[in-house]
């Protein structure tokens, strides 16, 4: 089952895209994510009311380092959405198996230096080049997007971001998760700290025209994230096994697929040869990234 929690969660969150793309029409990111985080907090109220649970926690630093990274993972990520193609700014956020991948290899290549001739550690060479592989997937798929718009470099980038963090976001989720933290207490406090962030920077730079009947787009917003949030937390808190994780982090990249449906279909994007096969290196890297690390756990040396 909870395979089939991420592929919802994937799908989920490659919906809220659609919507956040069709939004930015008439708001910035900071407003979608405030009113993301609010209609988010409503509904894990209800939830956790219906559930008899208790919105109360042991662990407010854990769940403020998770709503920092977060919200930082997210605006990056709606930014890169309203620059780039759909399929683009989906696919540079999945970097995170990659993103972990990489600190890994650092961390490696920092306690080979460190240690004595003839006990160095292994550099896990496998793990360097699945590294290289999945940035050179970035490089082909932003390639097409920047050549025709140069101004687009800066949404490549802030979406790269986004990877990064949301990697810091999915280790916090799982950790919160192993600690006995129910999902919808997880989500309500990401949501939370998303109202707050977002609410203060709107108030900073100003808040958008209200346009009408379009505003209704940020009703799915808000709800779509919610409910994927709780399936990705949940999936990931049913895999309690080394297997089940790699499974689990390994069927996320099933959002990509979904959001180049959108993307084509949809919004009637050219998604060019180097594209799609930037996207490929970037999937095929990310599952091989998530194989390593389990084998590096499993077998340290």
């Amino acid at each position: 089952m909870h395979a089939l929690w991420m592929v919802l969660a994937a799908l989920l969150f490659a919906s809220m895209g659609v919507c956040v793309k069709l939004g930015s029409a008439y708001f910035h990111p900071a407003e979608m994510i405030f009113w993301r985080g609010i209609i988010g907090m409503v509904l894990l109220w209800v939830l956790a009311r219906s559930q008899g649970a208790t919105l109360a926690t042991a662990h407010p630093g854990k769940h403020a380092w998770r709503s920092l990274v977060g919200v930082v993972s997210l605006g990056t990520w709606f930014y890169a959405i309203t620059q780039l193609p759909l399929a683009t700014a989906v696919t540079l956020n999945y970097m995170s198996s990659v993103w972990i991948a990489a600190f890994l290899v650092a961390g490696s290549l920092w306690a080979w230096r460190q240690a004595a001739q003839g006990q160095r550690p292994s550099l896990q060479l496998p793990l360097v080049l699945t590294v290289l592989v999945g940035f050179a997937g970035v490089v082909l798929m932003l390639r097409p997007s920047i050549e025709q718009t140069p101004q687009q470099l800066w949404g490549g980038a802030l979406g790269l971001l986004s990877g990064l963090t949301a990697a810091m976001a999915y280790l916090q989720v799982t950790h919160l998760s192993r600690m006995g933290e129910p999902e919808s207490r997880t989500v309500f406090y990401f949501a939370l700290g998303s109202a707050l962030a977002g609410g203060a920077v709107s108030l900073l730079i100003g808040y958008s025209p209200w346009p009408g009947w379009h505003g209704l787009w940020l009703l799915p917003i808000g709800v779509l994230a919610a409910l994927g949030q709780l399936c990705m937390t949940r999936a990931y808190g049913n895999a309690r096994s080394a297997k089940g994780t790699l499974v689990v982090a390994s069927l996320q990249y099933s959002g990509i697929v979904f959001a180049a449906l959108y993307s084509v279909l949809l919004f009637d994007d050219h998604i060019p040869t180097l594209g799609w096969l930037g996207m490929a290196l970037i999937v095929g890297s990310g599952i091989l990234a998530t194989v390593l690390r389990a084998r590096s756990t499993r077998n340290p040396a």
